[in-house]
Formats: C-alpha cells, sequence, structure tokens
C-alpha cells in the first residue's frame, strides 16, 4: 500500500516574498520551474509533510504553481522568524499547465488565508486537473 499524499497551499506575496532576489510571480515560479526546480522555501512552523506531498503556490491574484515535497522540513534554529525550510522541486510541465489555466482564490476555497494550510478536498480535483496530474 503506498503513502498517502497531502495537498497543501503556500500562499506567496510577491510584494513581499522574493526568489533569489526576484519577486515571487508567477513569471518567476515558471522560469524557476524549467531552468531550476529544486528550491527551499520557509515555513513559520513545522507542518506535517512528507516526501511526495504536493505544495501548490498560489499568489495574491489567481495564479498558481506546484511542486513536490523532497523531504520533511527542516528546523532552521537562527531564523526566528521562519524557523522552518522545506525542499520543494517545481513541476514545469504541471506549472505551465496553470501558468494557462491558473485557479482562483473561490475555487481553492481559501477562507482566512494562512502562509501554508492543506487543500479543501473539493478544491483538490480543480488543482489536479487544471495542473494536468
Amino acid at each position: 500500500m503506498g503513502e498517502i499524499v497531502e495537498d497543501w497551499i503556500y500562499i506567496l506575496n510577491p510584494n513581499k516574498d522574493t526568489l533569489d532576489g526576484e519577486p515571487s510571480g508567477k513569471e518567476t515560479l515558471r522560469r524557476l520551474a524549467r531552468e531550476d526546480p529544486g528550491r527551499d522555501f520557509w515555513l513559520s512552523r513545522r507542518n506535517r509533510m512528507n516526501p511526495g506531498d504536493r505544495l501548490w503556490f498560489f499568489f495574491s491574484h489567481p495564479e498558481s504553481a506546484v511542486g513536490e515535497v523532497d523531504r520533511e522540513p527542516r528546523e532552521v534554529p537562527d531564523d526566528p522568524d521562519f524557523p522552518y525550510r522545506v525542499d520543494v522541486t517545481l513541476l514545469p510541465k504541471a506549472t505551465d499547465a496553470l501558468y494557462r489555466d491558473p485557479v482562483g482564490r473561490d475555487e481553492l476555497e481559501l477562507g482566512q488565508v494562512r502562509s501554508v494550510q492543506k487543500v479543501k478536498p473539493g478544491a483538490l480535483p480543480i488543482l489536479l486537473a487544471r495542473a494536468g496530474l
């Protein structure tokens, strides 16, 4: 019996969050998915992520990208604001598909927005279909 894959929403604010010094918009994430897909992202808490889980990136607008968790989050004791990091490999084909046909906030059933949260069951089929997964 295989491991259960969990799906997580990771909220990025292009005005505050940067990736390699660039704004974390859909253009940047799409380029990184193609050119340098292995990344690490900050977490404010441990979260129970496991290798193989999917991390769906959502911006302040209906824009999406997706990656796969490479290993469990690790502690970073010298960063009090974001004491955990998680290694993720961005998925280029799925990110391209979401770039062309993004998933909106209403489709994600997002209530109170937290930086990382589980995908709501009703939103998962929409995300998987749009990403071609």
